[in-house]
């Protein structure tokens, strides 16, 4: 009864280790991918507002108006990305826009160029679609290296997809990079997926958006992390008005359109201050990058709220993932996010209580 189709997926990693820790008592959990802070009360007043109001229908396929016009002034000022509303698709998350972006450009046997660790959700869809995927190793330091890029595209390709700040290894991507894949993408006129989502969680340089420079770029961006909304589904994809149109044809066919209450509410949200959320973030990626540098060979991220380390002995990182999970203490192993099987991922949206105790016994598992 089951579509073939469905072989190409399994279900996530991340969802196995969700439904683990409902098993455990008192886990440490480092695994769950979202913030642990709560939705701005400005954000969730509107929301309940919108809905008290009537706000309930069906929107426009698009999102309103007021919203795609308030985000193209957003990219404007923020990311330097010059686009119309027109050019602006809401969408439910930044998952949503995904899906769309690669059913609007993908035939099977196209290629994928997908840097490697990557997000889950980009390998499992480009294989249920029939599309291929290309991974180019970026190992040990996540950056991009232009002339591995350079040799994975071939006749066949037709989209790189980017992730900065990156799932699972918290790197952000130079202006400099990003320029040499600009004029790499340009050479062989390819379209530059990029999602955008942790935007916020910045640590280190200025942010830099490759939508600023590229023209053949669709920017994905969403509301779920900087403003704790992961619930809420609503996000927006931004770019060439052609991809745009094709992404909400299917949308009236799918989704049909982001939660009218939710698109409301983010109007809100994107006038909210997070800063002192990002304060706080980047006092926890030190903690825990201090932490674990003296145990593991660990990359400190300049952005997001993950850290990827190493395992550093005669283990897979699943076997390790194992260990820790035998004393409570709940990771991801790598292999989801990667064709290696060589690291972990810590998510540090947690208390700083257990990031500490989190820490101290993966410390002891690795020396033991």
């Amino acid at each position: 009864m089951i579509s073939r189709r469905m072989d190409k997926i399994d279900s996530s990693g991340i969802r196995k280790v969700f439904n683990l820790s409902k098993e455990m008592k008192n886990p440490i959990d480092l695994s769950i991918g979202q913030p642990d802070f709560d939705v701005p009360d400005r954000i969730k007043e509107e929301a309940i507002k919108a809905m008290r109001d009537g706000f309930n229908k069906y929107t426009k396929t698009e999102g309103i108006p007021e919203l795609r016009k308030r985000i193209a002034k957003k990219l404007k000022e923020e990311n330097n990305i010059q686009v119309s509303p027109d050019n602006i698709l809401v969408t439910s998350g930044v998952s949503g826009g995904l899906l769309l972006a690669f059913n609007a450009l993908l035939d099977k046997g196209d290629e994928v160029i997908i840097p490697d660790p990557y997000f889950v959700m980009y390998k499992h869809l480009v294989n249920f679609i029939e599309a291929v995927p290309r991974y180019v190793d970026t190992y040990p330091d996540f950056g991009l290296d232009i002339d591995r890029i350079n040799r994975a595209i071939n006749k066949k390709t037709k989209v790189i997809i980017l992730n900065s700040p990156g799932n699972p290894t918290g790197n952000v991507y130079s202006k400099e990079e990003l320029e040499q894949i600009r004029d790499l993408a340009k050479e062989h006129d390819l379209v530059i997926i990029s999602d955008e989502v942790y935007e916020k969680f910045i640590y280190e340089k200025a942010y830099f958006s490759i939508g600023s420079i590229y023209e053949k770029t669709i920017t994905l961006n969403g509301f779920s992390k900087a403003y704790a909304m992961t619930g809420w589904r609503i996000g927006y994809a931004a770019g060439p008005l052609e991809i745009i149109q094709e992404m909400a044809k299917l949308q009236q066919y799918s989704f049909v359109c982001a939660p009218s209450f939710a698109q409301k509410a983010a109007l809100i949200a994107l006038d909210c201050d997070v800063s002192e959320h990002i304060k706080r973030y980047k006092e926890k990626r030190d903690l825990v990058y201090a932490g674990l540098k003296d145990h593991f060979h660990v990359q400190k991220p300049k952005g997001g709220f993950y850290i990827f380390p190493e395992v550093n002995k005669n283990l897979s990182a699943t076997e390790f993932v194992k260990k820790a999970i035998e004393n409570n203490v709940l990771i991801i192993p790598g292999n989801i996010f990667s064709e290696k099987d060589t690291n972990f991922r810590i998510s540090f949206a947690t208390s700083n209580d257990i990031i500490e105790k989190g820490v101290e016994i993966l410390n002891e598992i690795s020396t033991s």
